[in-house]
């Protein structure tokens, strides 16, 4: 142990402990009482002790490795974590609760299927750690509420039901009937049109179908889930372009392509498993091209930890150019792209274009052609903070390419026009026909590992109308069409006391929306908060007027409490493949119920014992769940077969299948919109939100961002050095950060800068602690998705440091002898 009370492991791969001294924990054996596992305290890690070091610039290798194992010896020990890693990702094992990258479904797979934020995620699920009653008694609801995200997570799986009831100072244990029982009158003395049901994209499919059925049958469509504030613009772009909101690729078609420009995303850390299909891309003759402000060591250089170069080796180059790009001047670079093919073809006529293509398939070429025919480079140029000749270069390793892959995530969907910019990415692909052909087409790279599951099974506010025809025919249901509310449309609802209930299936929704501060009084405005969780978060601790906190099953967890005997589940990847999963590990108590059972349950007691749809059938056997779902699903007809192949199956993508459209004219369409860019006023920077490499979403696993050089602190801002001397700071200054839209201000106190290669003109900062700034009204257009990427901000220094220094120095415990 280092002599400030850091423990390390023996590559200096992380913080294991507090600053203040190691966790304490008192082992629990399994007792009547069912809990096995450890309470620990970890103790609150001082913001001010932020160090920085050179960022990285390579991704992986023999670190991960290490700090894989001992993120998962620390919190499982040493048979789960062996027991867990071995199984994920395998056919008939467990599919990762990280992101939602594919495993192939061709030949064997690898014997290692996992990357190492995969066995972070793991380690959180699998960890001994436990919040028992006692721990909710030991601490106040007043006290939970200082905490940080990532102290909360630490405490471990939460081992009972908990309530909190109005006047109370802290969750008290409540029994599973008692529970639903609450439910069931809060519901009932409501109307539907009041009760709000979030989910987030871990749920499974079966666990998807059942919570949008239970809520269309109680008579609502308010069902936002965290598509809302991640990739709903991609689906409001390709949608009405291509006749599908996902993607068109497979992932053979990734490691097949010849050119794959990789565009707001950082797969290093969001996806690491992406890297090796990108090198693959490049060993068969492909090329990458990186677009993003910020220059990502997983970008740069993958060290690929199943070879020897990638153990003890350089690894392998993984972009051959990289475009820093300013945040929000995307569309501009795709219409820069898409000129520069109409030029060529003008200049070689029928050497550039697939015309056949364009004839045959699309519609509205012409209106494009015109359209891009001339552009203003100066103005390309200021909305991209690229010059001419780096964008020309792309332009010619896309004349060069037969076969183009455009992958995106969060950095193109979070900003005002991040609708119009995806269509423009669609513009440039049909182009050339990069649609429907091997080793072409577009690639929205989903965060969580099933978020594109739960909206293929229902959990979306506006299901089309054949939608709900199917189920209504299948159940004898006469749903509502009323659209509901979105993730942000929930916020407001809940701001302005409209909700009276609020489920969260999974999730922390008041760390992952925008405006925090409002977020935050929403739920507290709400008459019952019902949250189906793992372990505590921030959503606990902001509650409604009775909250209830229901424990469930990890994905890793064992599920066999069922008449039948053991039972599955299912996810579909970013690729659309549906496969299973299946928990092997003990629960960590015997009072955990997995999420099909608790919906069942919910259901029965919201609905009543003789509803028309047999929720008891359902939660106890989830062949029933698939066999419903296979006759209102279009794609998982013969659903529990196929389920049980070896790689299970792929859903029906008619762009990608058979290169045809599901769209008004029956083609892929272009589509014409104005140059949009983010230009910050006078003294200010566009500030964008992004994780660190020891999180994902809003669970924190560690306070050390590795490959960008930050340890020991999340509230930072990373700023070029000319920006920092042209705004007159320096860095390390504490700062606030105002953050303005339309004449509203919105403050984020105690920030540090960081000098850092960010685009000029731009910033970066962590969520969820960053979301505090983002101005509830600031969305995408069509879309709705919070701006997360768009945020115009000014710094200010933070006064007051010196007097909360001169307090703290007043509390030290004095030294001197009495």
């Amino acid at each position: 142990m280092s002599p400030d009370g850091i423990l390390w492991d023996n590559g200096g791969m992380g913080l294991i402990h507090g600053r203040h001294g190691e966790a304490t924990s008192d082992e629990l054996e399994e007792t009547g009482d069912g809990v096995r596992g450890r309470r620990a305290e970890v103790e609150e890690i001082d913001e001010d002790a932020l160090s920085v070091s050179k960022p990285k610039t390579s991704a992986a290798g023999l670190t991960a490795v290490g700090v894989s194992m001992a993120r998962g010896l620390t919190q499982g020990g040493v048979s789960r974590t062996v027991r867990s890693l071995y199984r994920v990702n395998q056919p008939d094992g467990i599919d990762c609760p990280g992101c939602a990258w594919p495993e192939s479904i061709k030949g064997d797979r690898k014997h290692v299927e996992f990357c190492e934020n995969g066995a972070k995620a793991l380690a959180e699920e699998n960890t001994q750690r436990v919040a028992t009653p006692e721990w909710w008694a030991d601490h106040s609801i007043a006290e939970l509420e200082e905490a940080t995200d990532y102290w909360l997570g630490q405490a471990g799986r939460i081992t009972h039901p908990m309530v909190l009831r109005e006047g109370d100072t802290h969750y008290r244990p409540i029994s599973w009937d008692e529970a639903f029982a609450t439910i069931g009158e809060h519901v009932r003395a409501t109307t539907p049109d009041r009760c709000v049901f979030y989910t987030s994209g871990r749920t499974a499919n079966e666990t998807a179908f059942m919570y949008q059925l239970m809520a269309r049958s109680l008579g609502t469509n308010n069902l936002p889930d965290c598509s809302n504030m991640c990739h709903e613009s991609s689906g409001a772009a390709l949608t009405p372009t291509l006749g599908v909101g996902k993607g068109t690729v497979t992932l053979e078609d990734v490691e097949q392509s010849e050119l794959v420009l990789v565009v707001g995303q950082n797969p290093g850390s969001n996806h690491p498993r992406m890297l090796g299909s990108l090198t693959e891309a490049r060993k068969n003759g492909g090329k990458v091209v990186a677009v993003n402000p910020l220059p990502e060591a997983g970008l740069m250089n993958f060290k690929d930890p199943q070879t020897p170069s990638g153990l003890i080796g350089d690894g392998d180059r993984v972009s051959d150019e990289h475009l820093q790009i300013k945040v929000g001047g995307d569309q501009a670079l795709f219409k820069a792209l898409g000129h520069l093919l109409l030029a060529a073809e003008e200049e070689n006529p029928g050497t550039v274009l697939d015309h056949r293509f364009l004839e045959e398939k699309t519609s509205g070429f012409a209106e494009y052609r015109a359209a891009h025919s001339e552009i203003d480079w100066d103005e390309i140029e200021a909305a991209t903070g690229l010059t001419r000749a780096e964008i020309e270069r792309v332009g010619q390793m896309l004349l060069e390419s037969k076969a183009t892959v455009v992958c995106w995530a969060l950095g193109l969907t979070q900003q005002p026009h991040s609708v119009d910019t995806i269509r423009e990415i669609v513009n440039m692909l049909l182009l050339q026909g990069n649609v429907g052909k091997p080793g072409a087409g577009a690639c929205p790279v989903r965060g969580h590992s099933n978020v594109q599951g739960d909206r293929t099974f229902g959990v979306w506010e506006q299901m089309p109308e054949s939608f709900h025809q199917r189920l209504d025919a299948e159940f004898g249901l006469d749903t509502t069409r009323k659209v509901g509310y979105d993730s942000t449309e929930a916020m407001q609802a809940m701001a302005d006391g409209e909700v009276d209930v609020f489920v969260s299936m999974g999730g922390n929704l008041a760390r992952a929306n925008s405006d925090t501060r409002m977020m935050e009084t929403g739920m507290r405005r709400t008459g019952l908060t019902v949250q189906v969780s793992t372990k505590p978060n921030r959503s606990h601790v902001v509650h409604g007027g009775t909250a209830l906190i229901l424990p469930t099953l990890g994905r890793s967890d064992r599920d066999d409490k069922h008449p039948g005997g053991r039972q599955f589940l299912s996810v579909e990847n970013s690729m659309s493949v549906i496969s299973s999963t299946q928990g092997r590990l003990e629960p960590v108590s015997d009072h955990l119920l997995a999420e099909p059972v608790i919906i069942s349950r919910m259901a029965q007691a919201m609905l009543g014992e003789d509803h028309v749809v047999d929720w008891q059938a359902m939660g106890e056997d989830y062949d029933v769940i698939r066999d419903h779902a296979s006759r209102v699903i279009p794609g998982t007809e013969d659903f529990n077969r196929r389920i049980r192949q070896k790689y299970g199956f792929v859903l029906p993508n008619a762009p990608r299948d058979s290169r045809s459209f599901d769209t008004e004219s029956g083609r892929a369409a272009f589509t014409v919109a104005p140059l949009e860019y983010l230009a910050a006023p006078e003294g200010h920077l566009v500030l964008q939100t992004m994780r660190s490499h020891d999180q994902y979403n809003t669970t924190i696993y560690g306070l050390d961002d590795r490959y960008r050089g930050i340890s020991d602190a999340r509230r930072v801002i990373l700023i070029h050095p000319d920006d920092l001397t042209a705004l007159g700071f320096s860095d390390r200054d504490l700062i606030d950060v105002v953050s303005v839209f339309r004449g509203r201000e919105l403050r984020g106190e105690r920030y540090r800068l960081v000098a850092y290669p960010t685009a000029r003109g731009c910033a970066a900062a962590y969520y969820p602690e960053a979301n505090e700034l983002v101005h509830r009204e600031a969305v995408a257009r069509e879309s709705n998705t919070p701006g997360f990427k768009s945020m115009m901000v000014r710094f200010e220094p933070h006064h007051g440091e010196s007097e909360q220094s001169a307090q703290a120095e007043a509390e030290k415990p004095s030294t001197q002898p009495v």
